[in-house]
């Protein structure tokens, strides 16, 4: 007996290991169809500034590009934001980037903005926004420096050069905020919504 009551797996329109393993691991089957965006153009053409708006304009883009070449299909996009004070951050393009950003971060606290959106043909059935604050440790240059050796390519996969589920937990001295959030999805949120569609088992 499966939980996912639909007819078809939902698509998931990211590339994002991390997102398709929490889905798998809740009882949604998943077809990955990334969309293909130029993320930093649609970001800027975000309707606020503000971190939040950002994610979820990315995260409705990608869910609205996928949902429009699958019609009738259940569609779900994420997109994640992080912010200290005023300044976003985006993906680390390389280990400089990385060490940079975790320059930066180290010793403060900063906030992830994690967007979910989940389309069937161009109508958007729901949208939601998780925040989480965590605060990262005083760790010095040589610390830093091994961290980004063992991390390897992990350091340029998210944001802000790290992954809490794996070597990235050593940076952290608090974390408030929903696990899930953390890793870019709000699946609480997310099942539930599920859930009153009809699409999981109540």
């Amino acid at each position: 007996m499966t939980l996912w009551l639909a007819a078809e797996p939902l698509l998931l329109a990211s590339r994002s290991k991390a997102r398709r393993m929490l889905l798998a691991a809740a009882g949604i089957p998943v077809e990955v169809r990334p969309a293909d965006l130029n993320e930093r153009s649609l970001a800027a053409a975000a309707s606020s500034p503000a971190p939040g708006a950002i994610a979820l304009h990315l995260a409705r883009g990608k869910a609205c590009t996928v949902a429009a070449n699958w019609p009738a299909r259940l569609t779900l996009g994420a997109d994640q934001t992080l912010a200290l004070g005023a300044e976003c951050f985006a993906k680390p393009a390389d280990r400089t980037a990385a060490r940079a950003q975790l320059s930066a971060l180290r010793g403060r606290t900063h906030e992830l903005h994690s967007a979910v959106a989940c389309v069937t043909d161009t109508k958007v059935l729901f949208e939601h926004v998780g925040i989480a604050r965590l605060a990262m440790r005083s760790f010095s240059d040589e610390f830093l420096d091994h961290y980004l050796d063992a991390a390897g390519s992990a350091a340029t996969e998210s944001v802000g050069g790290y992954q809490i589920e794996g070597l990235g937990i050593q940076l952290f001295e608090r974390i408030d905020g929903d696990y899930f959030t953390v890793l870019g999805l709000p699946l609480l949120q997310v099942l539930d919504f599920l859930r009153r569609q009809g699409w999981l088992a109540q």
